[in-house]
């Protein structure tokens, strides 16, 4: 069974991977539902940012499969690599998932992770969501697109990112603040594309367009537009499917009152961003960490993201699920993620720069 420790008691130190032993199997003795030839179990030790419940079943499915028992430290992403970067060679941890491919760039270039080769995850994983090297690799896909009020914005007016720092949208955006990652990540794609310049251009323009200060989460930006406050907002599809299972009824008709569209199908596509993983550098347990990281990039493991979760598999083998599926199909630009992380700090600077707050 799996072991969650919270992120407040982040002291508590693992018992040693070491002492339990490796499963006697290699990665490649394990196939997309998890058996594994060995006959001896170990352990794996994971720092998570994830905090699904899904995560969790995940974890115990490939205990039951492998043998291999899951210990788990969930905290936020900077902790968790502050905590790595403090430990050093003396860290319990074999795996770090977060998300947002600037944060798992961060940690690689920080020496945290370790390159990983195996043929497996490098066909369950495209190339333009996993590391160059293969020190990290995507485990779902979320994409950043925009939701919009129907009544009051036509869907021909829409087309491109590019398009929203356009004056026809002045006093009509809803966005979260320049210190959520996923703008970062999304503003540091548009560096990559376009150049620092034309960047800035953009986050001066949506600055302009802002229907209000920015504020909350993406929940709350799916909110301002089916109240009126803006017309239209850019948000994680992950969040408007949240929003449409929800329990809170309230929740589901604030959902039903928005429609979603895909900016860039004529061009690029959608900006898109992961949750991902990489064994870490002073791994105890590579072996394992590795067949965790095959195992939940799997058939199988990946359907249940999907349907679990409301995001989209990084699989190619393995379609959306549910609400997801019924948003249609989609163009995703395929720019490799780890550009992202390369152009963060320079994304960073634009938003302070342009008055992004």
């Amino acid at each position: 069974m799996i072991r969650t420790i919270c992120g407040v008691v982040l002291s508590i130190v693992f018992v040693s991977v070491a002492a339990l032993g490796f499963a006697s199997g290699s990665a490649e003795d394990v196939d997309d539902s998890g058996d594994t030839s060995g006959d001896e179990a170990g352990s794996v030790n994971v720092y998570s940012h994830r905090h699904y419940e899904v995560d969790r079943e995940l974890y115990d499915e490939f205990t039951s499969q492998t043998g291999i028992e899951v210990n788990v430290v969930e905290a936020g992403a900077d902790e968790l690599i502050q905590r790595l970067e403090r430990e050093g060679e003396n860290t319990p941890a074999d795996i770090l998932v977060t998300v947002d491919a600037g944060r798992l760039n961060r940690a690689r270039d920080r020496g945290l992770l370790e390159s990983v080769s195996s043929q497996r995850l490098e066909t369950q994983v495209p190339e333009a969501l996993r590391d160059e090297e293969n020190f990290w690799f995507g485990l779902t896909q979320r994409a950043r697109v925009v939701v919009y009020d129907p009544e009051r914005v036509e869907r021909s007016e829409l087309s491109t990112y590019e398009d929203l720092s356009s004056p026809k949208w002045q006093d009509r955006i809803a966005v979260r603040s320049s210190g959520n990652i996923y703008n970062v990540s999304l503003l540091a794609s548009l560096v990559a594309h376009h150049g620092r310049d034309e960047a800035t251009e953009w986050a001066e323009g949506i600055v302009d367009n802002f229907a209000r200060s920015p504020q909350g989460n993406d929940r709350d930006q799916i909110r301002a537009v089916a109240a009126g406050v803006a017309d239209l907002a850019i948000v994680n599809t992950y969040y408007l499917g949240i929003m449409h299972n929800s329990d809170d009824p309230r929740q589901r008709e604030v959902a039903e009152e928005v429609e979603l569209f895909f900016p860039n199908q004529e061009g690029r596509g959608a900006h898109v961003n992961v949750s991902g993983a990489g064994v870490t550098k002073h791994a105890s347990n590579p072996e394992a960490a590795t067949q965790l990281l095959e195992f939940l990039t799997g058939e199988s493991a990946q359907r249940s993201y999907a349907a679990a979760n409301y995001e989209y598999p990084v699989n190619p083998d393995v379609d959306a699920q549910g609400v997801v599926a019924d948003w249609g199909e989609f163009k995703a630009d395929d720019i490799n993620l780890g550009l992202l992380g390369d152009h963060a700090d320079e994304a960073i600077a634009i938003f302070d720069e342009v008055g992004w707050r």
